[in-house]
């Protein structure tokens, strides 16, 4: 299981988004931090590309089908997000749980914080579950390594991975 932290500048005053907010930044109808209870600046979206699994969860939860504005800065990967918005005080991403850091700063979500006790308790409006697929029913190594991920020891290392381990 993952959450999709929205993620601003740590200088970014603003604490909270609800999920409308977040899909007006994102589709450009929103423009300015000042509409948003931020500083008088211009918002500098940052997404991901539309073949990013990570996108696609975004497109869906906040997005509802829409379409990011076209002058969105597109990144490949969430430590490129990570970067991009560190560096730029007016911007706004999104990123996985695991690649959280002290470089940017999280955004609650209507309200709640996305962290992995939220996602689990299915609280979080931007959780995700991660799926693994195998041709036909698993057998053998397939079935051993789904075993050892959903183990106590596999979902150790789920947490210590970042994400969300399912107990």
């Amino acid at each position: 299981m993952d959450a999709l932290i929205p993620v601003v500048h740590t200088s970014n005053p603003v604490q909270d988004l609800s999920i409308e907010q977040l899909k007006k930044i994102y589709m450009g109808k929103i423009k300015n931090w000042k509409e948003v209870g931020g500083p008088n600046k211009p918002i500098a979206v940052v997404s991901r590309d539309t073949s990013s699994g990570t996108y696609e969860t975004w497109e869906e939860k906040i997005l509802h089908k829409e379409r990011v504005d076209k002058r969105a800065l597109v990144v490949a990967s969430n430590g490129a997000m990570v970067q991009t918005v560190a560096k730029n005080e007016n911007a706004i991403g999104y990123i996985g749980l695991g690649y959280m850091n002290d470089s940017v700063k999280p955004i609650k979500v209507e309200g709640i914080e996305g962290n992995k006790a939220n996602a689990l308790n299915g609280t979080y409006p931007v959780s995700r579950y991660l799926y693994m697929f195998t041709r036909g029913w698993p057998t053998g190594e397939p079935l051993n390594f789904i075993n050892f991920v959903l183990s106590d020891d596999g979902q150790k290392i789920v947490g210590e991975a970042g994400f969300v381990p399912l107990r």
